[in-house]
Parts: C-alpha cells; sequence; structure tokens
C-alpha cells in the first residue's frame, strides 16, 4: 500500500517539523497552502515518488529536492519560480513534470537529462525560446506551452519522434516550425493565438495528424492543402 500524506489546502503557511521524520512517505501532496520557503530537509524524504507544490508562492526550489526518488509527477505550477534547481538533471526517472503558471524566461539545459519524461507542462510563463536539449526527450510524448513568447522551436525538436500532443497556443509564432516536418506520431497540434500567415506543404505529409487548430491566426487560404488534410479524416479548425 503506498504510504500517502495529503495536506492539501491546509492553509499551512509553513510545513511541520515533524513532517520531516516521516521517511516511509511514497506521495505527498502539499499544494495549495500558501507556503513561501521549502526546507532544504525535503531531502530526508528518501522514497517520495510524487510530490506536489502546486498553487504556493514558492520563489525557490532547494537542490535536495532533487535528492528524491521522483519517478511518478513533479507538480511546481503557480508559484512564483524564476529558475529550476541546477541538479535537476538528477531526476532522470521523472515521467510527468508541471512547472507552468511561474516566472520562468528559459527552462535549463538539464532538461534534457530527464530523460524518462513523458509530459511537459510549462504554460503561462515568459519563455523566449526552448534549449537545445529538449530533443533529448526521447519518450515525450505531450509538451504544453500555451501562453509563452516562442517565436521559434530549435532544431532538436525534430528528434521528439514519441511526441503526439504538441499546445503553442498564444505564443509569437510567425510560421509553422520546421522542426515539426518530421514528427511521426503528432497527432494533435494546437496553435491558436499566433502570429502565422502562411502555412507549409509538408504540414499535409505528417503521417498521424488527426487535430489542427488554427484559430485566431491571419493565415492566407489555402484550399488545397487544407482540403487534403480533411480529406485525411484530419480535423482542421479556421
Amino acid at each position: 500500500m503506498t504510504a500517502t500524506l495529503n495536506l492539501w489546502k491546509c492553509k499551512l503557511g509553513e510545513l511541520p517539523e515533524s513532517l520531516w521524520q516521516r521517511t516511509e512517505l511514497q506521495v505527498l501532496i502539499l499544494a495549495d497552502n500558501e507556503l513561501t520557503h521549502l526546507s532544504s530537509r525535503i531531502g530526508q524524504l528518501r522514497q517520495v515518488h510524487t510530490l506536489d507544490l502546486g498553487h504556493n508562492k514558492l520563489a525557490s526550489i532547494p537542490d535536495e529536492l532533487t535528492e528524491l526518488p521522483l519517478t511518478e509527477y513533479l507538480y511546481l505550477h503557480d508559484n512564483q519560480l524564476e529558475e529550476l534547481p541546477r541538479s535537476l538533471g538528477r531526476l532522470t526517472g521523472l515521467r510527468y513534470l508541471n512547472v507552468g503558471e511561474n516566472r520562468f524566461t528559459g527552462l535549463p539545459e538539464a532538461i534534457g537529462a530527464l530523460t524518462g519524461l513523458v509530459e511537459l507542462r510549462a504554460q503561462h510563463n515568459d519563455l523566449a525560446a526552448l534549449p537545445d536539449t529538449i530533443g533529448r526527450l526521447p519518450m515525450l510524448r505531450e509538451l504544453w506551452l500555451r501562453g509563452n513568447a516562442l517565436t521559434y522551436l530549435p532544431e532538436s525538436t525534430a528528434a521528439l519522434t514519441e511526441l503526439r500532443h504538441l499546445d503553442l497556443r498564444e505564443n509569437a509564432l510567425k510560421e509553422l516550425p520546421e522542426p515539426l516536418a518530421g514528427l511521426p506520431l503528432l497527432r494533435h497540434l494546437d496553435l491558436r493565438s499566433n502570429h502565422l500567415r502562411k502555412l507549409p506543404d509538408w504540414l499535409a505529409e505528417l503521417p498521424s495528424l488527426e487535430k489542427l487548430d488554427l484559430r485566431w491566426n491571419d493565415i492566407e487560404p489555402r484550399p488545397g492543402l487544407l482540403d487534403l488534410l480533411e480529406q485525411r479524416g484530419c480535423v482542421v479548425l479556421t
């Protein structure tokens, strides 16, 4: 049986000292507690594989957090973070990372060491670019980047051959990123509310595309291209 402690929305303000004695814990939920500080003693909880620190007021995360055997979920969304620990790359077995709704202007190169990631959420920050190491995530299936300031994707994005879902809503893209052309399993591509004007021919060659959302752009009509996608069964929203 999984050892779980759920302190969600308890208005703690700060964590009790007794928590650091709970070394049997595997799932720890500390969301929505108005936390402004996380003690380095978090590293003592050496069995925690799932940690939820979302909806707090944390401005930093101690390096010791990455000493946890996090293999399932790490929720850091809706805080006041501007950077992630330098030791982030230790979390090679982590499957799900949510750093959305913070104050990041960039993600660290160490993100590429998280080779177990299946889903990465970094929505509603101020990301102007992604690190080149994003292409080192061989298992990544979902990438959520809504509400940033992206104008391009790095060439290494082409290596995300397991990617199924890509959310690029509300960015600053003026053209469809070329690295997407070779993604064999991409099914859902959301491009709402960018600055797109043209669509490339290779879009029709994405073999697995099932849904393409182009609403709230200023795209020049390409009826032949869009008709071809629809004939293949792709839902195209313009």
